[in-house]
């Protein structure tokens, strides 16, 4: 097989994972990313002060159930057992998400069995919505007006910067209440945090002689002749100059501030009501349950519209962005020598192991590519699908 060129655009998971594959394949690998440091969002440092090890992009919670994307990253990795148990504060009081058996019983001041509880949220929900279609009927139609209200409403507001009633029914997929006590927010076999942090664990993916990488470096369509295949995780409207406007992304701005003990006594206080004006509160040293820190490091989180020099965090996927997403992806099949990968490389949400499992998937077709002499295609996941 001869040893190809490559060019990975981007610095976080999908280009490292990628480029590590090609480059153990003995292909000769070039990583660039515009930002200063490696590994996009998932970026995590210590904080001079308190030595708290701080999710600076908001917190990342490792969660899947897929066994070779878990064996993958411990092989990069120290992982610790992290179970993320969130709590939100609503009308007054603090309660226990997901809304489980505890949540409803603390809510409505019962004392219900599961099966009691189901009986009872059955009857709470609006059996008159048979065919949900926005984000709040599909509440309504399962969990009522007093949890929607309470727990739903105005922190998908506030997240999204509209109505719920704005918002489609596909927002909500999953009847989101557990009719028992768990309060672990993810039901995944596997879940975890890397000991050192992400920056750590992406850094060790990359660490590989025919990898180079080059930071603060702007990769632009004149730059990349030379190579034999590029691999793009960067925002697919900025790499044709946004011709066709801009894909709408909602966008995150962070207060943080120290604390001198221990300020909220978990990771993650949401708040439900629409008068607070930010979504939650986190508080890094709750992350790392194995370390001792005296001082605390918090983010209160604001949730607002991404402008054009803002960090791009949730693709908003609206009626009029997929619209101009199909003209993008239509522009983009014509592309050679190009895939498209990622969250922003396909204008769609995707958790850290999804990421990662697409990459692998990525870099084992461009390898099945070669020896087939065949077509690598512009997008491995249909961006529209």
């Amino acid at each position: 097989m001869q040893d190809k060129n490559i060019l990975l655009i981007g610095a976080g998971f999908s280009g490292a994972v990628i480029g590590r594959e090609l480059a153990e394949a003995g292909h000769r690998v070039r990583v660039v990313d515009v930002r200063p440091h490696i590994a996009g969002n998932c970026y995590s440092e210590r904080d001079p002060e308190t030595q708290v090890m701080v999710h600076v992009y908001g917190p990342h919670i490792f969660h899947t159930d897929d066994v070779e994307v878990w064996d993958y990253v411990n092989r990069f990795a120290t992982f610790r057992p992290y179970k993320n148990r969130v709590k939100t504060t609503a009308q007054g009081k603090v309660f226990s998400l997901p809304v489980n058996l505890h949540t409803i019983n603390q809510y409505f001041d019962k004392t219900m069995r599961p099966d009691e509880a189901r009986a009872f949220i059955a009857e709470k929900g609006d059996s008159t919505i048979a065919d949900p279609q926005t984000f709040e009927e599909q509440a309504l139609r399962f969990v009522g007006r007093d949890l929607y209200e309470a727990f739903f409403k105005g922190y998908t507001m506030k997240q999204w910067g509209c109505d719920p009633s704005a918002l489609p029914a596909s927002i909500l997929k999953r009847l989101p209440v557990r009719f028992n006590y768990d309060d672990n927010y993810f039901a995944h076999n596997f879940q975890g945090m890397p000991e050192n942090g992400y920056t750590d664990l992406v850094a060790a993916i990359l660490d590989h002689p025919n990898i180079t990488l080059d930071l603060e470096t702007k990769i632009t369509r004149e730059d990349v002749a030379e190579y034999d295949h590029v691999f793009n995780s960067g925002p697919i409207d900025a790499w044709f100059d946004h011709a066709l406007g801009r894909l709408a992304y909602r966008t995150l701005d962070f207060r943080k501030f120290t604390y001198d003990g221990d300020y909220q006594g978990c990771a993650v206080m949401n708040y439900g009501d629409v008068d607070v004006p930010w979504t939650r509160i986190t508080e890094h040293k709750h992350f790392s349950p194995w370390e001792s820190h005296e001082g605390s490091v918090l983010y209160e989180e604001h949730s607002r519209a991404c402008g054009p020099d803002d960090i791009p965090y949730y693709p908003v996927r609206m009626v009029e962005e997929k619209k101009m997403l199909a003209d993008y992806v239509a522009h983009a099949r014509r592309a050679e020598r190009m895939t498209f990968v990622g969250r922003l490389g396909t204008y769609r949400y995707l958790d850290m192991d999804v990421t990662i499992r697409e990459a692998l998937d990525t870099a084992r077709l461009y390898l099945d590519s070669i020896k087939l002499d065949a077509a690598m295609p512009v997008f491995v996941k249909d961006p529209l699908a």
